[in-house]
């Protein structure tokens, strides 16, 4: 598996509907709610035969009320 952190920005009070639609998804590991410049940042483990970047634009992207997001690949695991 690859695992990824999204972050995701939000059109401005939209992002309790944008979370709920990734929760009905289930294409998240983790999802919180966060400060900062994105609204929410989303643990995925993509499997690794799937292109990161499509996977994230069939999965993601066509949820109304996303705005803009940042994609985080990780490499190893420490302390685990």
């Amino acid at each position: 598996m690859q695992r990824v952190f999204v972050q995701i920005r939000c059109k401005p009070g939209t992002t309790y509907k944008v979370a709920e639609q990734i929760v009905l998804r289930e294409i998240h590991a983790e999802l919180y709610s966060t400060s900062g410049d994105y609204d929410l940042l989303m643990k995925m483990h993509i499997p690794e035969a799937e292109d990161i970047g499509k996977y994230i634009n069939d999965h993601v992207l066509d949820i109304p009320g996303i705005e803009r997001t940042l994609t985080t690949m990780t490499f190893k695991a420490f302390g685990v």
